[in-house]
């Protein structure tokens, strides 16, 4: 009887940073004619394994060919999009993983990394379907297993790639999404804003906007807004003798009625009220 025993290293370090990174969804795509191949963005980072087929990753100043077996890794808030061949449809597994970076490229700015696989990509198809059976039938501890599993593909991409991953906090990637676009608003409060713009500024989506917002600043980008117009306005209404009409004008209201309301549901009183107090300090 013979025995090989193998005892694993405690202090062997893991390159996958569990406490940063994570899955948030997994699907499967195949081409039809209802494919919307248009440019766009996402708050995480994706990982796609092609299973079939063959087309192109298009970006804003580059359009890669793709085919099966090839892994591609696009970083959040990159613009891209994926055409499929006619004679040989996409089919792909896509994963979207928070705290994940890939760097590629000379200088590292690349925001997107495909690796053409000529061995491996078995193994890896292997730990994707698996992870799809886990999130499709919810077994007990699903979550925990299909975060296992992440960690497993990952680890084997960069085993048989030469890319570099890095891992970002969520809480400092948003930091610098909502520093954007509160400097922003601080700016151009004056000009008929919306939700869409703001995230269009940040190149994430709306509702990511108002999560990572009110969790960095208390507020959603809306009320910050609202609360900008509503500062300039104290000053208008004290030191000018400009109409209400013509200040929810001024400051991007839609109408006089809103700024009023507006008014009163943050500072208690209302426009009028304040201004005559305002004059009867003075005085």
């Amino acid at each position: 009887m013979s025995t090989s025993r193998y005892v694993l290293d405690p202090l062997a370090v893991n390159p996958i940073d569990r406490s940063v990174t994570r899955l948030l969804y997994i699907s499967i795509a195949r081409y039809s004619s209802e494919w919307n191949s248009i440019l766009h963005t996402h708050p995480c980072a994706e990982v796609f394994f092609v299973t079939d087929g063959s087309g192109f990753l298009k970006t804003n100043d580059q359009s890669v060919p793709i085919s099966t077996n090839d892994v591609i890794t696009v970083n959040s808030n990159i613009e891209h999009t994926e055409v499929s061949s006619d004679e040989h449809p996409l089919e792909y597994i896509v994963m979207g993983v928070d705290g994940l970076e890939v760097i590629s490229g000379e200088n590292g700015e690349n925001g997107c990394s495909i690796v053409h696989f000529q061995t491996g990509s078995e193994q890896i198809l292997f730990y994707l379907r698996s992870l799809l059976k886990e999130i499709e039938n919810k077994y007990p501890g699903y979550n925990t297993v299909c975060q296992d599993l992440l960690e497993v593909v990952l680890l084997l991409l960069m085993r048989h790639s030469q890319f570099t991953v890095t891992f970002v906090p969520a809480a400092r990637k948003s930091s610098k999404e909502c520093a954007i676009v509160r400097r922003y608003i601080e700016n151009h409060f004056k000009e008929n804003l919306t939700l869409d713009d703001l995230a269009a500024l940040a190149h994430i989506s709306k509702y990511y906007l108002v999560h990572a917002f009110n969790r960095e600043y208390g507020t959603s980008p809306i009320n910050y807004l609202l609360s900008c117009r509503i500062q300039e306005s104290l000053y208008l209404l004290s030191k000018t003798q400009m109409s209400l009409s013509q200040i929810s004008g001024t400051l991007g209201f839609s109408s006089p009625s809103y700024f009023s309301q507006s008014f009163r549901r943050m500072q208690g009183i209302s426009p009028l009220e304040y201004r005559k107090q305002a004059k009867d300090r003075e005085d």
